[in-house]
């Protein structure tokens, strides 16, 4: 039913269902659809429901065109923008903002043309990124999104998308499917819109520090020195003899699982959520 795809970190390199992804995006919207019509006017009242559905929409389009025509960096890092459009033309998000070191600052129609695009670009871009590896595609977004869940009065608008990443992950941890760029997108754009629509980037950005770090990592890596990030598997482990991407930090010179450098790395996504959880209620 599905396209297959090679799991080239696992023996025998078998392939697997790949762009199970739609299914978060096509759950994730119904989800939404439902709220928005159901909820006008009573508890289950979400007015950003209709504008989160469509930047999903969105998301998991252009990560499925990405799925089949393999788009080059250069055309699939700007692609997001074009998921902003929903936010833009429904003017969803607080123009007044808020950070850590300035205080409130009110970006006026600047938040529209520039701050909810570059938002949604970089978090889905960095969030696509910290991927490869079976599981860190889904649970490390899990824990992103959940954390922004729990500090939000908005949460019931991820009740859906956090249920449904989370079967995913069930079956994408253990390698028996791939989510693809179509998931990955979809999730990313979930996350940056979210925090827009709760008026919570602020703790978006603490969130989603390990997946700059890891951004910055190989964009630097490859832009100076035209070097990619690779990790070598010897038949069972992953080790890598360079530093570029959060991967490759941590199976520098040393043998590991694809497990094991999954859990670590979930590991520092969770601290970092639970830090900015921290921040933004103490």
């Amino acid at each position: 039913m599905f396209p297959k795809a090679i799991d080239k970190h696992k023996p025998n390199r078998p392939r697997v269902p790949n762009g199970l992804g739609v299914l978060y995006v096509l759950g994730s919207t119904v989800y939404l659809f439902m709220l928005h019509y159901l909820g006008t006017g009573n508890v289950l009242d979400a007015p950003g429901a209709l504008p989160l559905a469509g930047c999903i929409l969105f998301g998991g389009f252009l990560g499925l065109l990405d799925d089949w025509a393999d788009l080059r960096w250069r055309y699939k890092a700007f692609t997001p923008i074009l998921a902003s459009l929903p936010m833009i033309a429904l003017r969803i998000g607080d123009t007044e903002m808020a950070t850590y070191i300035f205080g409130k600052i009110d970006f006026g129609i600047f938040y529209y043309i520039l701050i909810i695009p570059s938002i949604i670009t970089v978090t889905t871009n960095t969030i696509n990124q910290l991927g490869g590896l079976n599981g860190l595609e889904t649970i490390c977004p899990l824990i992103s999104v959940t954390a922004l869940a729990l500090i939000s009065k908005e949460r019931i608008l991820l009740y859906a998308p956090i249920f449904i990443c989370l079967a995913l992950a069930l079956f994408n941890y253990r390698g028996k499917i791939f989510v693809g760029n179509t998931g990955s997108f979809a999730i990313g754009i979930t996350m940056a819109s979210f925090a827009i629509i709760a008026n919570i980037e602020q703790t978006l950005l603490i969130v989603i520090i390990p997946y700059i770090f890891n951004s910055l990592l190989i964009l630097l890596n490859f832009f100076f020195f035209r070097r990619t990030a690779q990790l070598i598997s010897d038949g069972n482990k992953l080790y890598s003899h360079h530093r570029r991407s959060l991967q490759t930090i941590i199976a520098h010179n040393r043998r590991l699982t694809e497990p094991q450098i999954v859990q670590i790395i979930s590991l520092i996504v969770f601290c970092f959520a639970t830090l900015a959880v921290l921040f933004t209620l103490y």
